[in-house]
């Protein structure tokens, strides 16, 4: 049996780029990543398989550096077939003023399986999971093609569902975190802060930490990696980065200084994001039921974001995105890098005085 060749100690930086579904993932930010010494991802949620591949060569094509792939786990059970029928209705309005077609649902698993054989077949470092934890049968057989296994998680229950999995690290993710939340149950998300997070995690599990949520300076990382986390992953410090394919109307959101909010309005999932008009007006309403929702929704962002109505579509991002910056990724993980050494040279001579 093969063992996991990447440790997290084998980077320069401990810094791993959030992988981003949806949008701003892309090979050229994972490799700026890579490059900069930190841990480039792809994002393979929302993308065939075919395509997924595609991306891994290409960004082999751009780096020699490790890297990691994210894959969504298959969902819970599907949506109430009478409340998505009552929130398709309610999006009818929605629609017409996009001057779209409220979409399909269904209940899909990603390709899950297509996925798991490209992450065997192309030899992918890393492999971290979202939604949920896999069975210790498909954790053991990523094992065996090389990969390091890690998994997202939002309690110490999880931890030590995926400790007990075999993972070789967890992704801890705290509620200031953009996007969706990790959580193994949606019906159960978790809402702890990144610092409680981290220590009722290393309490119950000694596997390394990835910690996630709201992180976006130097001082940031330093806290972190103070708590006990061996590396920080980042996500909305990047969506500015030329490197990421943030579209421009989210662009010009992360500008601002609007409150974030966690919804289940745009996918039936829970995610945090910039409040809008479209959250406010369908959160309340919107049903649990992932991903039967995002394929309701799906049309009518797309054709939101088309326009650059900020107001209709998800602007996923963590609670401190007003410092993210306008710069190459590259530059924003040396930068970051560095601000945390000094930071944590700072505290210990604190500490020491």
């Amino acid at each position: 049996m093969s063992h996991p060749v990447f440790s997290l100690d084998s980077l320069p930086h401990p810094i791993v780029q959030a992988p981003m579904a949806g949008g701003p993932s892309t090979p050229a930010l994972a490799a700026a990543v890579c490059e900069a010494g930190g841990l480039g991802m792809l994002a393979a949620g929302y993308r065939p398989p075919a395509a997924v591949a595609e991306e891994i060569a290409t960004l082999r094509g751009l780096t020699q550096a490790p890297f990691g792939v994210n894959l969504f786990a298959p969902p819970g059970a599907p949506a109430d077939p009478a409340a998505l029928t009552r929130f398709a209705g309610r999006l009818a309005a929605e629609a017409e003023r996009q001057g779209a077609e409220v979409g399909t649902p269904r209940h899909d698993d990603d390709g899950w399986a297509e996925k798991l054989d490209v992450m065997a077949r192309a030899g992918v470092p890393v492999v971290s999971f979202t939604f949920g934890c896999p069975s210790a049968a498909v954790v053991a057989g990523l094992h065996d093609a090389g990969a390091a296994v890690w998994v997202t998680i939002t309690t110490p229950e999880e931890a030590v569902i995926a400790a007990d999995a075999g993972a070789d690290a967890l992704v801890a993710q705290g509620v200031e975190a953009g996007g969706h939340r990790g959580s193994f149950d949606d019906a159960r998300p978790g809402d702890l802060g990144l610092l409680a997070l981290l220590q009722l995690a290393g309490a119950v599990v000694e596997l390394p930490l990835v910690a996630t949520g709201g992180l976006a300076t130097g001082r940031a990382v330093a806290a972190v990696l103070a708590a006990g986390a061996r590396a920080a992953q980042l996500g909305t410090v990047l969506m500015r980065t030329p490197e990421a394919a943030t579209s421009p109307a989210q662009r010009a959101a992360l500008e601002g200084s609007a409150p974030t909010a966690l919804t289940r309005a745009f996918t039936g999932r829970t995610g945090r994001g910039i409040a809008n008009r479209f959250m406010a007006e369908h959160g309340p309403a919107a049903p649990g039921g992932y991903p039967d929702v995002h394929h309701l929704t799906a049309p009518l962002r797309a054709a939101a974001r088309a326009r650059g109505d900020a107001e209709a579509f998800n602007l996923w991002a963590g609670q401190a995105y007003p410092l993210a910056p306008d710069e190459p990724a590259g530059d924003v993980v040396r930068r970051l890098a560095a601000e945390a050494r000094a930071a944590l040279r700072e505290a210990a001579a604190r500490v020491a005085s």
